[in-house]
This record gives C-alpha cells, structure tokens and sequence, in this order.
C-alpha cells in the first residue's frame, strides 16, 4: 500500500465516529439508537489504536534499556 493509502486508513475510526455522532443528532427518538454501533465500532478501533501504539512504544523502550544493560 502506498503511503497516501495509510493516511486514509488512519481517518477511517475518527470519520466513523463523526458520523455517528451526526446520524445521532439528525435522528430523533429511538431512530438514535441506530447511530450506536458506528459509535461504538469508532471508538473501539481508537481506543485499540491507543493501547497498541502504548504496548509497542513499551516494547522499544524495554529492548533500548536492556541493550544499553548488555553493552559494555
């Protein structure tokens, strides 16, 4: 994939979540509650993004501190 691909893939979660919150303001009543999901799908794959780029920062910084241990 091209570099141009992974941006758009990147904005896929917030656009989502924008969308829902449009559909839900637009809707009224129980007519809402068809907004959930993309809601809840957004801010699923935001906050997995989060907690991946946590663990994998976590990993670098734990090989970088045992490699500079190991090294006279």
């Amino acid at each position: 994939m091209t570099r141009l691909s992974f941006s758009f893939v990147s904005l896929g979660a917030p656009l989502l979540l924008m969308l829902a919150l449009v559909a839900v303001h637009q809707r009224q009543g129980r007519d809402r509650i068809q907004a959930l999901p993309a809601a809840l799908v957004g801010t699923g794959l935001i906050i997995g993004s989060a907690v991946g780029r946590r663990r994998h920062r976590a990993r670098i910084l734990s090989a970088l501190r045992s490699s500079r241990h190991s090294s006279p």
